[in-house]
């Protein structure tokens, strides 16, 4: 389905704005996709164009990733929580939710306060994580150093080696890409490791699937998280994406949206 239209829904009392990228039938209930960090709902199009199990696709372009508005000094937890809330109170009620990463936590997280039909959540990241980078990441941030930062994100919380990172910075158009994307970084991950977390995660959902990558199945960072999650959600059932890991979006975005069709199917 291509991008019908892009929402714009004020935030934060008027300090702030997220913006939403709908495909397909707007006035249709659909499902609504939650990017994590260093990732915005551009990121996401190719999934939203994939996906046909819904007759739309709301994906939700959080607050400090153009053009959605700033964090602001209050940015927590509960600002992506009421954030969220806002737009879906613009959109007709959802048929499903599905979060990747940061994004996972984030929907599972309103899930645990309100109603839902039916929530996926693709490695979704809990406390503690990537803690240790905060110091480099705030320093980082402080400087306004964003290759810095970007650089922290990917090595120390995301666990690329060496070699990773370096072919990753050589390919100019991807870093351009991701620099803006590491100015909220250390805010998101400072609120991702505040206390407190719950014991129980997505309680009010009427169906939970969680997601992991074939490559990063119980192994740190993404499957250790993603196993610390599964605790949490003694409800869910589980899923693996054949020969994929945190990226499956960007690297294999058909053969994700064909697993989401098949979990949509599955209701």
């Amino acid at each position: 389905m291509e991008q019908t239209i892009q929402k714009k829904v004020r935030v934060d009392g008027g300090d702030s704005w997220v913006t939403a990228d709908v495909y397909g039938q707007p006035d249709a209930p659909g499902l609504v996709v939650i990017p994590g960090a260093l990732s915005d709902a551009h990121a996401w199009r190719h999934v939203a164009t994939t996906v046909t199990a819904w007759p739309s696709v709301t994906v939700v372009n959080r607050r400090g990733r153009t053009p959605s508005g700033p964090l602001t000094d209050t940015y927590s937890l509960r600002t992506e929580l009421e954030d969220l809330y806002a737009v879906l109170g613009e959109i007709p009620a959802p048929q499903a939710l599905f979060g990747w990463s940061y994004g996972g936590l984030i929907a599972l997280l309103a899930a645990g306060e309100r109603p839902l039909r039916h929530v996926i959540a693709y490695e979704p990241v809990i406390r503690p994580f990537g803690g240790n980078a905060l110091p480099a990441l705030k320093a980082a941030t402080d400087a306004a150093d964003w290759d810095a930062a970007l650089e922290t994100v990917l090595r120390q919380v995301a666990g690329l080696d060496s070699a990773q990172a370096e072919t990753l910075r050589a390919d100019h158009a991807a870093w351009a890409a991701l620099r803006p994307l590491s100015r909220p970084a250390y805010a998101e991950l400072a609120a991702l490791n505040t206390p407190p977390t719950p014991d129980e995660l997505a309680r009010r959902a009427a169906r939970v699937d969680l997601i992991v990558g074939e490559r990063n199945a119980g192994t740190a960072p993404y499957g250790t998280a993603y196993d610390d999650v599964r605790k949490r959600v003694p409800h869910a059932a589980a899923h693996t994406l054949p020969g994929q890991g945190h990226l499956a979006h960007l690297e294999a975005p058909a053969r994700l949206a064909r697993l989401l069709d098949e979990l949509a199917g599955a209701r």
